[in-house]
């Protein structure tokens, strides 16, 4: 498969799975259930991790003349997808987390610069890491 292709399949596979527990998350944020919450926290976690890992290890192991530098543009290109989903999901995730404190919700969450740019120094930093996990097991 070409790059593209890789980067489409893990990208919306990991932006449907954190779409999934942000859901469940947002359901377990209304119990008091503070042990769900964080075990949903370190899956999203594991999954921020795995989704890159497979990636880079799909570039490496599906194109033999594929290094490390294209597996990590393909991983960083995966979190980049995933982030996204993230940033539509961020109004939802915030009106609820306001109406369970019992507050008025934010009115206008606006995209900056500044966290568009820190998002992609994070997505950068989580390509890394995945490639990096995709090259000690390869």
């Amino acid at each position: 498969m070409s790059s593209l292709v890789d980067i489409a399949v893990f990208g919306i596979a990991g932006a449907v799975m954190l779409a999934a527990l942000v859901g469940l998350l947002l359901v377990a944020g209304r119990s008091a259930a503070a042990p769900a919450k964080g075990a949903l926290g370190a899956v999203c976690a594991g999954l921020l991790l795995a989704v890159p890992a497979l990636a880079a290890g799909r570039t490496l192991g599906g194109d033999p003349a594929a290094g490390a530098l294209q597996a990590f543009l393909v991983a960083s290109a995966a979190v980049v997808v995933v982030y996204a989903a993230g940033m539509a999901l961020l109004p939802l995730v915030a009106r609820q987390a306001a109406a369970g404190l019992g507050v008025a919700g934010p009115r206008g969450l606006r995209l900056t610069p500044a966290v568009a740019g820190g998002g992609l120094v994070v997505c950068a930093a989580l390509g890394a890491a995945g490639t990096a996990i995709a090259l000690l097991l390869a």
